[in-house]
């Protein structure tokens, strides 16, 4: 009759301790299965943290014999992970909380048994890493330049194939239909989780250092040919058998081809270079391995409770405490004018107010907002958005552009920084954005008003955010956006003509509804 294993006290202080970094870090934790949850790229995450389990369960032999005398470097690594969810939480910039809750993994290994129990565990903790989602705006411009990658090669192939066809942005003119190359043909969904998996792959493959590292590099260039061996082949689809080749169920089955397609290269890259080193079988070559024992630095004692194991709980109870006050804490929040009284004229353009549905104004987060349509007496139309965020704590932040256009159906075809003179000479610059969808082609600029800064460049915008929100205590702030149609026949020219126009005269009348 086998009994339960039985927990020393040690082990029941470092269960504790993982709960405890649980409890702390869960609203990085929260956000991140929420990603997974809604984006498709990254909904292989569910099954990371499930391979990172089994990985220390498979060595956990070689995890008992490779425990040591606790090392003070664990302390290092907690105030750390605490200092990253303080900074986290006062910023809302969740991947600080969630790689550090990862450290605090780390900080908690090393308190318990010491460097050489880290050595064994360090990788099945790294392989989280790969479970982490990058931030929006990263994703974004991620997104939008492989589209252009994908559909410049994608052209190429079909070219080659001897189709004619022309390409303009992230159009594919086929001469019959246009096809485009939208956010979801990126190649991202294929991309996250072959990089994960080559990561795998590279682990179980016993060669060379040079040899598993290429196999995992080589992951990014696999997808993005793959994936635009794919576009090709709903081009030649769509040629042959009509528009309905180009959506629907063929579309995503299609999909899972290519990831399968990938797959098969990375398995055949791993064959190429056993045929001509060691000659091995792939099922030889494709195992878990074991890892050797890590050889412990000083004495392991299961029954004692170390003061290092006390000490890191204390430092992680002590961030959890920090972030939680100084993450609530009352911000300045300026005196500021509803954007609901922003002027309906200026100059010669007149404005009809429009209006967000309730679930779009719930899902954006602002606390104010207004929307119009501006027209001029020559005819011209410039749609104004400005959305203002009292407060960007928490996960509420102004939602870019390049996320939210590709969600409304239309594809980017350029982006570009350009500088718009205010009247006073002041140079002002902007995020320019040509969109397109079907034969209808838009202008977009915008940019962020950030306690009294205007910024284009989003990662100089969340290092601002950043250094406010400890240094200011104020995270308030907004996103401006001005769009004008290209009229069929029309040079992009006339469009930057009008929204300069219009920014010139919009700008100076901000400053009381997004205080300086």
């Amino acid at each position: 009759m086998s009994s339960v294993p039985r927990f020393s006290r040690k082990e029941r202080l470092l269960l504790v301790g993982v709960l405890l970094a649980f409890a702390a870090f869960y609203g990085g934790l929260a956000d991140l299965v929420a990603r997974w949850y809604k984006q498709e790229e990254y909904s292989h995450g569910f099954f990371l943290p499930l391979i990172s389990l089994y990985l220390l369960w498979h060595r956990r032999a070689v995890l008992a014999e490779s425990r040591g005398a606790p090392s003070a470097w664990g302390l290092a690594a907690l105030v750390v992970a605490a200092g990253l969810l303080v900074l986290g939480e006062v910023t809302a910039i969740y991947i600080a909380i969630q790689v550090g809750f990862l450290v605090a993994l780390v900080g908690l290994v090393l308190c318990y048994g010491g460097v050489s129990l880290l050595r064994v565990t360090l990788l099945p903790i790294a392989f989280l890493l790969f479970a982490i989602p990058l931030p929006y705006f990263i994703d974004s411009q991620l997104s939008w330049r492989l589209q252009l990658i994908s559909s410049n090669l994608g052209v190429g192939f079909l070219r080659l194939m001897g189709y004619a066809v022309y390409l303009e942005g992230n159009v594919i003119d086929l001469g019959s239909y246009k096809l485009q190359v939208v956010e979801a043909c990126s190649g991202l969904r294929y991309l996250y989780p072959l990089l994960s998996l080559g990561f795998l792959m590279a682990y179980m493959y016993p060669a060379a250092l040079r040899w598993r590292v290429l196999l995992f590099v080589s992951t990014v260039p696999v997808t993005v040919l793959t994936n635009s061996a794919r576009i090709a082949m709903v081009g030649v689809l769509v040629e042959r058998w009509g528009s309905g080749m180009a959506d629907g169920f063929l579309h995503y089955f299609e999909g899972w081809i290519i990831f399968l397609v990938c797959q098969l290269v990375l398995m055949g890259e791993i064959w190429l270079i056993e045929r001509y080193t060691q000659r091995r079988s792939l099922l030889d070559v494709q195992q878990f391995p074991m890892p050797a024992v890590a050889r412990p630095t000083g004495a392991f004692v299961a029954g004692r409770i170390t003061p290092a194991l006390l000490a890191g709980l204390v430092v992680l109870g002590a961030g959890w405490a920090a972030a939680q006050t100084v993450g609530g804490r009352e911000e300045i929040k300026p005196a500021r004018v509803s954007l609901k009284t922003f002027p309906l004229e200026l100059g010669n353009w007149r404005a009809s107010e429009s209006s967000l549905s309730i679930d779009v104004e719930q899902a954006l987060g602002f606390d104010d907002y207004v929307l119009a349509d501006y027209r001029s007496d020559a005819g011209d139309l410039v749609n104004f958005y400005v959305a203002y965020y009292s407060s960007q704590r928490k996960g509420v932040s102004p939602h870019s552009p390049q996320v939210c256009i590709p969600g409304g159906g239309w594809v980017i075809s350029g982006i570009t920084r350009e500088v718009v003179p205010l009247n006073d000479g002041t140079p002002m610059e902007v995020v320019r954005v040509v969109i397109d969808k079907g034969s209808m082609r838009q202008l977009v600029y915008y940019w962020f008003e950030q306690r009294g800064r205007r910024i284009s460049n989003e990662y100089l915008m969340k290092w601002f955010l950043l250094s406010d929100a400890v240094t200011r205590n104020r995270t308030d702030g907004a996103l401006v956006r001005v769009v004008t149609p290209v009229r069929p026949g029309e040079a992009t020219d006339a469009g930057d003509e009008r929204l300069a126009a219009f920014v010139r005269l919009a700008v100076p009348l901000m400053g009381p509804f997004v205080p300086e």
